[in-house]
């Protein structure tokens, strides 16, 4: 079942709603949409799991508003949603971008609400190099993003795909149908939506965040990522948490919901039914 749900700023958001039972809900990254989580909502579905998912504000079949791609609109349309749908006790998780407006949400809206929290090839705790992120990535690569953004989204998405699903580096084991799929994603997203998400997903500070979270949180990641760096993001991560559980995917990119999405389906659904991490 798909629907819409209207914000009190008037903006449209699609949601899927698929299944019966515990309650998962996603959070996609950048500039995909609810889609790059189908094969992890299918699987869960099949096993027992009500799947929710959404398309943020500006990406996908959501509309186009002209402001509000900030870290913290898009945690408050999640709250808008789970207030929408009277979601009570429920698990969250967010890829890349995803992982930020999850972690916002979580510290600022559902302590008392989220049981489980997964965290897969997230931007937090914070991207971007400053003075008190030394290790973080140039301010410089996030310029040229925002520069080919411009001058042709188009022909950057394609190019970009191939580097977020690894595809550059390996010599057999590419999808031009993955490739174009991602592409189709992100075209059907507003330009401007994407271009604002660009500062959000790589200046937003989520280390006070982290460390409010209580619930049992995976950190998953796949070593040969590219775009989301383990060792300037999740690796760090995790060290804010208090019940930080990580998990590494070994050749991994950072499209690995899809290049491994058998690893990650398992690996969600054995964390989620793990007791011992409750």
């Amino acid at each position: 079942m798909s629907q819409m749900l209207t914000t009190k700023d008037g903006t449209s958001i699609y949601y899927k709603d698929w299944g019966k039972g515990a309650v998962v809900v996603f959070s996609h990254g950048w500039p995909l949409s609810s889609d790059a989580f189908e094969d992890q909502m299918l699987f869960l579905a099949e096993h027992g799991y009500r799947v929710i998912a959404f398309d943020r504000r500006g990406h996908g079949r959501s509309s186009q508003p002209w402001a509000g791609h900030t870290i913290d609109q898009y945690a408050e349309d999640l709250h808008q949603l789970v207030e929408h749908l009277n979601l009570d006790h429920f698990a969250l998780v967010g890829h890349s971008t995803g992982g930020a407006v999850v972690t916002r949400y979580t510290a600022k809206y559902g302590q008392q609400k989220v049981t489980k929290l997964a965290l897969i090839a997230a931007v937090t705790p914070l991207m971007i190099k400053r003075d008190d992120y030394p290790d973080g990535v140039d301010p410089e690569v996030f310029d040229e993003m925002r520069a080919n953004l411009l001058d042709n989204r188009a022909d950057f998405y394609l190019d970009f795909a191939k580097k977020f699903y690894g595809y550059d580096k390996l010599l057999n084991k590419k999808s031009e149908g993955v490739v174009q799929n991602f592409w189709r994603i992100a075209m059907q997203g507003s330009i401007k939506a994407h271009y604002d998400c660009i500062e959000a997903f790589s200046e937003t500070d989520l280390r006070e965040d982290l460390k409010q979270i209580a619930v049992p949180t995976l950190v998953l990641y796949g070593t040969a990522d590219e775009i989301v760096p383990p060792e300037i993001c999740s690796q760090q991560a995790v060290k804010f948490l208090k019940q930080g559980v990580e998990e590494q995917i070994k050749g991994a990119s950072h499209g690995l919901c899809t290049t491994h999405k058998n690893e990650v389906s398992f690996a969600l659904k054995q964390f989620l039914a793990d007791n011992s991490v409750l």
